[in-house]
């Protein structure tokens, strides 16, 4: 079950950028070319589907407004992605300690609202032998992240302008439970075990802990700053949360859902995304307008590295075998590809754009 669920979390891509020369991909890593890289780039609506074996686009897919989450099915063969007519709004401005201001006035949220084309909101399910884009799925308003359940029969997604999330049943197309949580609910994730997922909100900084089977709130708790993701440890004790406003990574016992500690990352990092290695010895957090990738002890929490990737880095994965990590660059319109045995970026792919979420796909049969 656990190969199977690291299957469906993983993000990817990869090769040249601009005047740097980088070297050609190695003969063994083209050799596990088993797989597809797929890219949802937001401001395109599009996604980019990358050869796992040459490392190179091979086809660009319109699926919808502002693409963001990825979720594969089981079998490989299906690829969910959410899609929100939302429009873009840029970072809330941080006060001296770190924090979001809003500064907005209820009718400017109304004007907000008037602008979003809620008939772009849903889930694209796209066939990823065809390339086809086979239909969406109305899930509730403006869904940014999605967790496919342990049977994968159903997808657990946040709604961000409406403060819930929702509970799809893939096979009939129906939302079957509507939860509600905190303000902006984003990071979705679901643990290892399969026994319950996390949403977390980055307004007031909370968590939500769902039980995945009665979908009810098991725990709810605070890490503040803006937390935008999670991971978690392979055995589903521990969970690891970015806060991006205060530059926090929380480190948090899962199975009592309260926080151990804290850990301060360097000035400037903007922690968005969070992995955890396979073996589950070392954390990895992009660090947004940081510009790197920032490595962590999953015991102690000890800072042990910051890789310099590209431009605010997003979504990032590491491959199955532990040996690299990919990180989704917006700005820069690329992918650094990291090897993690000198803990380096060694390649970068273009994927124009701005690249959001990616999945790495076995390739199906």
């Amino acid at each position: 079950m656990f190969k199977t669920r690291l299957l469906h979390h993983l993000l990817c891509g990869v090769v040249t950028w601009g005047a740097t020369v980088y070297p050609s991909p190695s003969a063994e890593v083209q050799a596990r070319g088993n797989y597809q890289i797929v890219v949802s780039n937001e401001k395109s609506g599009d996604l980019t589907f990358i050869s796992g074996g040459e490392f190179k686009a091979v086809a660009t897919l319109a699926v919808g407004k502002r693409p963001r989450g990825l979720r594969c099915s089981p079998d490989g063969k299906t690829i969910y992605v959410a899609l929100s007519g939302t429009p873009i709004e840029p970072p809330p401005q941080l006060d001296a300690n770190g924090n979001p201001v809003f500064k907005r006035a209820k009718d400017e949220d109304d004007d907000q609202a008037a602008k979003a084309d809620k008939a772009a909101d849903g889930i694209g399910v796209v066939d990823l032998r065809q390339k086809n884009f086979l239909r969406k799925i109305s899930v509730g308003s403006d869904p940014e992240q999605l967790a496919l359940s342990a049977d994968g029969s159903k997808l657990f997604v946040s709604n961000e302008d409406v403060g819930t999330a929702s509970v799809l049943d893939i096979a009939s197309g129906r939302v079957e439970h509507i939860i509600p949580v905190g303000r902006e609910p984003e990071g979705v994730e679901t643990a290892p075990n399969g026994k319950f997922f996390y949403v977390t909100c980055e307004t007031d900084g909370e968590v939500y802990a769902v039980d995945a089977k009665t979908f009810k709130v098991i725990a709810h708790f605070k890490v503040g700053g803006r937390p935008r993701s999670v991971g978690f440890l392979p055995d589903s004790s521990r969970a690891y949360i970015p806060s991006e406003s205060t530059g926090q990574i929380h480190i948090i016992d899962a199975r009592t859902h309260q926080e151990i500690k804290a850990i301060l990352l360097p000035k400037g990092s903007r922690p968005m995304c969070v992995k955890v290695a396979p073996d589950g010895k070392k954390v990895y957090a992009s660090t947004g307008r940081g510009g790197t990738v920032c490595v962590l002890d999953a015991l102690s929490g000890d800072l042990l590295n910051t890789i310099a990737v590209g431009k605010r880095p997003w979504g990032i994965a590491i491959s199955l075998d532990g040996k690299f990590l990919f990180a989704a660059n917006g700005p820069s319109d690329d992918v650094s590809v990291v090897d993690l045995g000198i803990e380096r970026e060694v390649a970068r792919i273009r994927s124009p754009g701005s690249p959001w979420g990616i999945a790495v796909i076995p390739t199906a049969n």
